[in-house]
C-alpha cells in the first residue's frame, strides 16, 4: 500500500466548518431528531399545507348548508309622478313621494345535485388525509437527514481523533530519526520518509477539520441552532442506539410508507372526482324561501310578504358536454393508479437495497475488526524487525499507514451499521416509531 492512500482518509464524508475553541454542545441523536421535527422549515411548511387542506375541507362542507342573503335599499326620489289606474275610471294623481325603501331576505337550501356535494366532501376529506400522510413522510425525511448529518459528524470527529493520535507517534518517530540520522545510524532518506508521512497526515487532519466544520454548520442550520455552536457526538450514547428487529421483507413498507398511503388517498379522491363529474348529468333541486318589505312613502307599504317553493335547474346542453369532463376525471384517476403501481415497485427495490446494504455493513464491520487486529500485529512485527535492523523505513511506514487505515475503517464501520439500520427503517416507513415521534 502506498503512503499516498492516506490522502483519501478525509474524503469519506460530506463537508463541514473549522474546529476552534467555541461553544460545544453534547447532543444525542434522539434529541437532534426531535429538535428538527419541532423547528425545521420543511416540517413547518408541511404542517401549513395540512392546515390549508383542512380549511379547504371545511369550505366544501359549508356547501351543504343553506345560503341566506339579506339586502336592503334606501333611495331618495326627485319629483316622482305616480298615477293609480282603476278599471273604468280616470287615473288618480297622488302625492309625489320623496323616498323609497326595500328590504329582502332570501334562503336557498340544496336538496339534490347528483350527490355532488357529498362526493366533494369525500374528495376533499381524502385530500386532507393525503396531505397529512405527506407531512408525516416529510418528517421522516427530515429525521433521516438529521441521522445522515449526525453520523457523518461522528465519522469526521472519530477520524480526526485517530489521525491526531497517529500524528503524535509519527512526530515522535521524526524526532527519533533526527537523532539517528545525526549519529549516522540511518540514511537521510529514511528521515525524509518519516517527515513525509507527518506532512501527509497533517493534510488529512486539515481535511477532517474542514469536514467537521461543514457538517456542523449543516446540522446547526437544520436544527435552528446558533452557527457558533459546536455539536459533540457522545460515542457511548451513539453506540447505545438499538439496531435490533431489522426489517426482512417489503411487506411492512407497503403497509406503512406514508408516501404510498398519500397516493392511495389521492386515488380515492380522484374516484370521488369522477362521481362529481357524473353529477353534471343530473338536475339540481333546492328549497327556496324569502321575505320582502317595501315602503314608498305616502303611497304603498308592503309587509310580511313571505314566499317559499322549490327551485329546479337542469343544464340540458351540459348533458352532451359533460361526457368529456367525465372522461378527464377518469383519466386522472387512472394516472393516480399508475403512479401507485410505480411507487409500489420503487419501494420494493428500495427496501431490498436497504436490506442488502445493512447486511453488508454488518459483514464489513466484522472484516474490519479482523483487519485491525491483523494490521496491529503486522505493525508490531515490522517495528520489532526495524528496531533490530531487519526491515527498512519503507516497510515501517507502510505498516503504520495500514494500521492507521484499519483503525479508521473499523471506527467508521460501526457508525455505518447504525446509519444503514435507520435508512432501512426509513424506506420501510418505521422511522418515526423508532424515535416515538408520532405525537410531535
Amino acid at each position: 500500500m502506498k503512503i499516498s492512500q492516506l490522502m483519501l482518509f478525509g474524503v469519506f464524508f460530506i463537508g463541514i466548518s473549522s474546529i476552534e475553541a467555541q461553544e460545544k454542545t453534547s447532543l444525542t441523536l434522539d434529541e437532534a431528531v426531535k429538535m428538527a421535527w419541532e423547528k425545521s422549515n420543511e416540517v413547518t411548511l408541511a404542517n401549513t399545507k395540512v392546515n390549508t387542506k383542512k380549511y379547504e375541507l371545511k369550505t366544501v362542507k359549508n356547501n351543504q348548508y343553506p345560503d341566506i342573503k339579506v339586502s336592503g335599499q334606501y333611495q331618495r326620489l326627485t319629483k316622482a309622478s305616480i298615477d293609480m289606474h282603476n278599471d273604468g275610471s280616470d287615473p288618480a294623481t297622488l302625492a309625489s313621494p320623496d323616498r323609497a325603501m326595500l328590504g329582502m331576505a332570501n334562503l336557498s337550501l340544496p336538496i339534490f345535485a347528483g350527490f355532488k356535494i357529498q362526493n366533494s366532501i369525500d374528495a376533499y376529506d381524502n385530500l386532507y388525509e393525503a396531505e397529512s400522510a405527506n407531512a408525516a413522510k416529510t418528517k421522516e425525511d427530515v429525521a433521516l437527514k438529521v441521522i445522515t448529518y449526525y453520523t457523518a459528524l461522528y465519522k469526521a470527529q472519530k477520524t480526526l481523533d485517530v489521525l491526531n493520535e497517529n500524528q503524535k507517534s509519527a512526530k515522535q518517530r521524526v524526532t527519533d530519526f533526527i537523532e539517528l540520522e545525526k549519529n549516522g545510524i540511518i540514511p537521510r532518506n529514511d528521515l525524509l520518509k518519516a517527515q513525509l508521512l507527518v506532512s501527509k497526515t497533517q493534510l488529512s487532519i486539515d481535511e477532517a477539520n474542514n469536514n467537521i466544520n461543514n457538517i456542523n454548520f449543516y446540522l446547526t442550520t437544520l436544527l435552528k441552532l446558533d452557527p457558533s455552536v459546536k455539536i459533540e457526538v457522545n460515542e457511548q450514547d451513539f453506540f447505545n442506539l438499538k439496531t435490533t428487529n431489522s426489517i426482512t421483507s417489503d411487506a411492512v413498507a407497503l403497509e406503512s410508507r406514508k408516501d404510498l398511503e398519500a397516493i392511495r388517498l389521492q386515488g380515492k379522491a380522484s374516484e370521488a372526482n369522477v362521481k362529481i363529474a357524473k353529477a353534471g348529468y343530473y338536475p339540481s333541486l333546492s328549497l327556496l324561501g324569502g321575505y320582502t318589505a317595501f315602503d314608498l312613502k305616502d303611497i304603498i307599504t308592503v309587509k310580511y310578504a313571505m314566499n317559499f317553493g322549490i327551485g329546479l335547474s337542469y343544464d340540458l346542453s351540459g348533458i352532451l358536454k359533460n361526457n368529456v369532463h367525465v372522461k378527464e376525471a377518469e383519466s386522472r384517476a387512472l394516472e393516480v393508479k399508475n403512479t401507485e403501481a410505480i411507487m409500489t415497485d420503487r419501494i420494493k427495490v428500495e427496501v431490498q437495497k436497504s436490506i442488502e446494504d445493512y447486511d453488508l455493513a454488518i459483514n464489513q464491520s466484522v472484516v474490519y475488526e479482523e483487519a485491525l487486529q491483523q494490521a496491529a500485529e503486522n505493525y508490531r512485527l515490522v517495528k520489532d524487525k526495524f528496531d533490530n535492523g531487519l526491515s527498512d523505513t519503507n516497510d515501517l511506514v507502510e505498516a503504520d499507514v495500514e494500521h492507521l487505515n484499519a483503525k479508521i475503517q473499523t471506527a467508521l464501520s460501526k457508525a455505518t451499521i447504525i446509519q444503514k439500520y435507520y435508512e432501512l427503517l426509513s424506506v420501510s416507513g418505521q422511522l418515526s416509531q423508532s424515535f416515538n415521534l408520532s405525537k410531535i
